[in-house]
């Protein structure tokens, strides 16, 4: 994702369609960045994860000496653009291993070494996917307001990062991606973590997750939309919200857009921040924005 106030950094979007299917798998007790990550803990969830790993202890030691420049660069930057940095985001982040999702999933190439950088960008993923820059991360995730008790679906799963600090706060996280062999791959990685409240599968997200009983408080899509999909208003709770990028594919001019459903079902909206996201693909590319005023971004309140 970019921002374009200050930083810019790229999301990928799904590419192709797949048919569903839930990947991830309940695992053992969670694992803490800041409790009983070693170097050891780490080689043993990558291979457990199905992407193995030889780090050296410099290397490791190296890597964790970064993290809390990284948080107090989140924080700063949370403070400037919101007035505030929630406690339970800025922990979410200090918990959340982030060297774990620096993985290229086509090369099958582990790249830990980028994790915590000093200038905030994306890193490739392979199968025209990215890893997000943090600082556009965190400021999702704290516009999107988690709090303890929140079911929340991210569109566009990419690394596993987003859905995975959203289940740090919230009680359960779900993901969808399109591109299959991303998404059957980084279905691995919550359960070595810990991380049993994630679940995510391959399919369109256009489509959300109606099975999920009682819908989400949260929906987030990381990926441009050339309007919002009205699926995802049907599933969201009332009083929840729901983050969509949108804008034309790879061009300027994209927009967050901020959505909440109030107690009457009526669908409201803001606009936020300037973005560039790749874009949303399967139905989103196929079909015509809808008649229906809450899919048009144009609707603010």
């Amino acid at each position: 994702m970019t921002l374009t106030l200050p930083r810019r950094a790229l999301l990928a979007a799904p590419v192709a369609l797949a048919a569903p299917a839930i990947l991830s798998r309940p695992g053992h007790a969670a694992v803490n960045a800041g409790s009983g990550w070693t170097r050891a803990a780490f080689m043993e969830a990558m291979a457990k994860s199905g992407r193995p790993l030889d780090i050296s202890e410099a290397s490791f030691n190296a890597i964790q000496a970064r993290r809390p420049v990284a948080l107090k660069r989140i924080e700063s930057y949370l403070k400037e653009r919101l007035g505030s940095a929630d406690p339970e985001v800025m922990r979410a982040f200090a918990e959340l291993p982030r060297e774990y999702f620096h993985y290229q999933y086509e090369a099958k190439a582990a790249s830990p070494s980028n994790a915590y950088e000093s200038e905030p960008k994306p890193w490739g993923l392979g199968f025209g996917s990215a890893l997000s820059d943090y600082l556009g991360q965190a400021y999702m995730t704290q516009v999107a307001k988690p709090k303890e008790g929140d079911v929340t679906l991210e569109i566009g799963t990419g690394s596993g990062y987003q859905s995975s600090i959203l289940s740090r706060i919230c009680k359960a996280s779900y993901s969808i991606e399109i591109i299959e062999p991303l998404g059957r791959a980084v279905g691995k990685i919550f359960a070595p973590l810990g991380y049993d409240n994630v679940q995510s599968r391959v399919g369109d997200g256009y489509f959300g997750w109606p099975e999920v009983e009682g819908g989400f408080d949260i929906i987030i899509i990381t990926c441009a939309a050339q309007y919002a999909p009205p699926e995802l208003f049907k599933q969201l709770k009332p009083g929840g919200r729901a983050l969509i990028p949108i804008g034309q594919p790879f061009k300027r001019g994209q927009f967050l857009y901020v959505y909440t459903k109030d107690a009457d079902g009526k669908i409201h909206s803001r606009k936020d921040v300037g973005v560039f996201f790749i874009p949303m693909t399967g139905t989103m590319m196929k079909t015509p924005a809808p008649a229906s005023p809450a899919a048009a971004p144009a609707q603010r309140t």
